[in-house]
């Protein structure tokens, strides 16, 4: 198990590691995204799929092509898990059932990849790699056009055009995620996550016995799953398999592909409206919140009382012991602040206050810093209602970057933070009152409450962990969660596009003696304080039913 001071000095480790990244990163996305030039392997992609990406589209035609695009991503990902068993290398494994198989593919073209399955007992290696690996690229680089687009509509002005789908789609795989996937690869093969495609075979236990195992195309898949900030893992176990997370250096270097893009975006949102100042603005809300959770996390799993866990020095239940307490706590903090899901230990035996702190972290909306894209568009439209309740506090019309927030602005702004909620809280109530799905519970009390929220605040913000404790392969929660996880992604990019192209038609506003200077650290903090209040209010008396009982009551 791992000190405290461990656990700090992995933390200092891997902030001195992502500031190394954040300029360079930030900047190349930057110039990729502004960048008029088409590489030719771009340009075989667009003449397959029948798009000119010289142009321009505004907000209702961008949309389009998302939700065709992820629309068509899911019929293809459904029909290739229902023909699974006539596939080759499908391993012996048979066809996905129906809600199921509706399921998985909601699951990955909404970046949730939320399993309802073992992956090892479930998927053969086409599927694995031609179906799911392939959705994790591609999910990921829909949700930074989205938020490319935003920024967009920021920079832009007297315009209602946001930029190509297409191009920032083709651009965002084939020049950001691909080859940092497979540089994240190799050093993951170099850690000792396994490549291959090697069939099912007998593997010796210490105890006497065999197991049964089949390899994978895994550290492939396990770069461009953090990266991308997808998290299904290749096995059941997820990143607490030897296969894909073989010791504290990969598990570390894990953790700091999960928030690379994430944080660099921050500078490239900065680098595009002409002022780094706005970037590090938004950079330091974020970090202050994930820091924050980080050391809450680590406090209340070093300092949990009880016998067994004095003895363990900790709340070690549920946590990998090359790992230890520090890394799994940061570790779990890294994979709910963001849309990753992905998971080295599991969150339902975390103490009853640590289980509560996964869940605020993805009822925060995933936004610090949250997930490729998603997390940055999230905290823009956190900051415009920042800029609207300081304006309410001094009597003047809001402003942010330029744009007044108007009448229109502020409701697509509160229909953003309203969908994720009423999406979450409808579907728990529900749950807990019909009796079949209290059947999936394996807990009663107030952990089995959390057991239902956490998989639903999963689903609807696009995490994908769970609640251990919770059989979810069942028709109600493969449908109902498949339907959260649709709808909790590109309902909100339905309003944060429609903001956009309104906030480009804009003319800039002048910047004045009173204008709210929105790149310092005044504002940084309403901007946390925002955040935290918010969700507090929203989600406050569900989690008085769940985690914080059980924390109290332990």
């Amino acid at each position: 198990m791992s000190s405290p001071i461990a656990g700090v000095l992995q933390l200092i480790a891997l902030i001195a590691a992502l500031a190394l990244a954040y300029r360079p990163l930030g900047d190349y996305m930057a110039r990729v995204y502004s960048s008029e030039k088409h590489y030719t392997p771009e340009k075989w992609i667009y003449k397959v799929i029948g798009a000119n990406p010289a142009a321009e589209m505004r907000w209702p035609a961008y949309l389009r092509g998302v939700l065709a695009f992820s629309a068509v991503s899911v019929l293809f990902l459904y029909l290739m898990q229902r023909v699974q068993g006539s596939l080759p290398g499908s391993l012996g494994f048979s066809s996905i059932d129906p809600d199921q198989a509706f399921n998985t593919a909601a699951s990955f073209v909404a970046n949730t990849n939320w399993q309802s399955y073992y992956g090892e007992q479930a998927m053969g290696h086409v599927v694995q790699t031609g179906g799911l690996a392939v959705q994790n690229f591609l999910s990921a680089a829909v949700g930074m056009a989205v938020a490319v687009a935003l920024v967009r509509g920021f920079a832009r002005s007297r315009t209602g055009e946001l930029g190509n789908f297409w191009a920032d789609l083709v651009r965002g795989t084939v020049r950001i995620l691909i080859p940092v996937s497979v540089i994240g690869a190799i050093v993951l093969v170099a850690c000792g996550a396994i490549q291959n495609f090697s069939g099912i075979h007998q593997v010796g236990q210490f105890m006497g016995g065999t197991q049964e195992w089949n390899g994978g195309a895994v550290a492939s898949q396990e770069a461009i799953k953090e990266l991308g900030t997808n998290g299904g893992g290749y096995f059941n176990a997820n990143s607490a398999h030897p296969f894909e997370n073989p010791n504290p250096l990969s598990n570390l270097f894990e953790i700091f592909l999960i928030l690379l893009i994430p944080f660099a975006l921050t500078r490239t949102f900065g680098r595009m409206v002409g002022s780094l100042k706005q970037g590090y603005a938004i950079l330091g809300a974020m970090a202050v919140i994930w820091i924050g959770f980080v050391a809450l996390m680590m406090w209340t799993e070093f300092a949990h009382r009880g016998p067994a866990f004095e003895i363990a020095g900790g709340a070690m239940e549920g946590k990998e012991t090359r790992f230890g307490i520090a890394g799994s706590s940061l570790f779990a903090v890294s994979t709910t602040l963001t849309s990753t899901g992905a998971v080295n230990s599991f969150h339902s035996s975390y103490t009853g206050f640590g289980g509560g702190i996964t869940m605020l972290g993805m009822q925060l909306g995933e936004i610090a810093p949250g997930g490729v894209g998603s997390g940055l568009y999230g905290m823009l439209i956190m900051a415009i209602i920042a800029v609207f309740i300081a304006g309410l506090m001094v009597g003047r019309t809001p402003e942010y970057l330029g744009r007044k927030i108007g009448t229109r602005q502020i409701k697509l702004a509160a229909c953003y933070i309203l969908i994720t909620p009423a999406l979450v809280l409808g579907f728990t109530a529900v749950a807990m009152a019909l009796p079949t799905p209290g059947d999936s519970m394996t807990n009663s009390g107030a952990h089995g409450f959390s057991e239902i929220l956490y998989a639903y605040t999963s689903g609807a913000n696009n995490n994908g962990s769970a609640f251990a404790g919770l059989n979810a392969d069942t028709q109600w929660f493969n449908t109902t969660i498949g339907i959260a996880m649709l709808l909790g992604r590109f309902l909100p990019m339905v309003f944060v596009l429609a903001l956009a192209g309104s906030l480009a038609e804009q003319k800039p506003v002048p910047e004045t003696a009173g204008t709210l200077r929105t790149d310092k650290p005044l504002y940084a903090g309403l901007l946390v304080g925002t955040i935290l209040i918010i969700t507090g209010l929203t989600y406050f008396p569900a989690l008085a039913l769940g985690p914080l009982a059980e924390g109290l009551a332990s």
